[in-house]
């Protein structure tokens, strides 16, 4: 049986006669319009926070499902050349339909020993200055456009982060990201949480999955901070406007990508290759600038960020 969300318990028993009739060589077609027909009902009016459970999905596409589909030739890059290597972190060079681009992503591991390799995609301070070697590789030596994919619940926070400088180290990709000389998109995939998902998210288009969150601070923390009691995060969350309808709508993003009833994981590649299309869509825009327009336009894009008026 598929994993099922706690709002998705409803078709527990539907999978159950699936399976059942599967194994007795019985027709599926009605129990499967069945289960299409109770995933409409249940998608048609999603809350917040139940959109941050399907961002949560432990079955959605990762970051290397989308480098596997859609980048020939991935050659992964280490290090920060400082202190050591973050597993968090994924990135390196291939071609993107012709074109050599630079790859990072969130990295959070699809087996028990992966996460807890990858911190589940908590990104260390090494992480961070990760992304910002790359991004520098890609603006000065390698010339190539930037494309990002994010999911990630945020920063490692620990004794030996704070120790080793975590706060600097946040600062130096998204300094890189906005002096880069070269085109940056972001693809939020998944959850985009506080700084782990900044860290990765200056960019002059940023495209995000349908269902997937890009916030400030998570639910469940903002619970535990305002009221101290994380059962309010339900509550809180539609009050964080981190959906992609809110964020489109506020101007934070710039391209939503559908995904079909029930989720990404419901169908993978489907998804992958929507994704691959909006970023080739936009990536053709972007090489016509120049590196004035770019650089003009990237800092212009975040001061808009944030403007309000009655």
């Amino acid at each position: 049986m598929k994993y099922l969300l706690p709002f998705e318990e409803s078709l527990e028993p539907l999978y159950k006669e699936l399976e059942e009739r599967k194994k007795n060589w019985e027709a599926t077609n009605n129990i499967e319009e069945k289960i299409q027909q109770e995933l409409k009902k249940i998608y048609g009016n999603l809350t917040a926070y139940q959109i941050a459970q399907i961002a949560r999905h432990p079955d959605r596409p990762n970051t290397t499902d989308y480098i596997n589909a859609l980048f020939e030739e991935f050659v992964e890059l280490h290090g920060d050349k400082k202190s050591g290597d973050d597993p968090s972190i994924i990135a390196g060079m291939g071609s993107f339909k012709g074109t050599t681009v630079t790859v990072i992503g969130s990295k959070k591991g699809n087996t028990l020993k992966d996460m807890l390799l990858c911190n589940n995609g908590m990104i260390k301070p090494e992480g961070f200055r990760k992304i910002a070697r790359i991004v520098n590789l890609a603006s000065t030596t390698f010339k190539s456009p930037i494309i990002t994919f994010i999911d990630t619940p945020g920063a490692f926070v620990s004794k030996e982060s704070e120790k080793k400088g975590q706060i600097e180290a946040v600062s130096e990709p998204i300094l890189a990201l906005f002096k880069a000389k070269v085109p940056i998109i972001t693809v939020i995939i998944g959850e985009g949480i506080s700084l782990g998902a900044l860290s990765m998210s200056i960019a002059d288009k940023i495209i995000m999955l349908k269902y997937s969150l890009f916030s400030v601070i998570s639910p469940e923390g903002g619970a535990s901070i305002l009221y101290n009691n994380r059962k309010k995060s339900e509550e809180l969350a539609s009050s964080l406007k981190f959906t992609a309808a809110d964020l489109l709508n506020t101007g934070v993003i710039d391209k939503v990508v559908d995904e079909p009833i029930g989720g990404a994981h419901r169908n993978k590649e489907e998804v992958v290759k929507a994704t691959g299309d909006a970023i080739n869509s936009e990536l053709e825009t972007l090489l016509k600038e120049n590196e004035k327009q770019l650089k003009t336009n990237r800092i212009e894009k975040y001061r808009k960020i944030g403007i309000y008026a009655d």
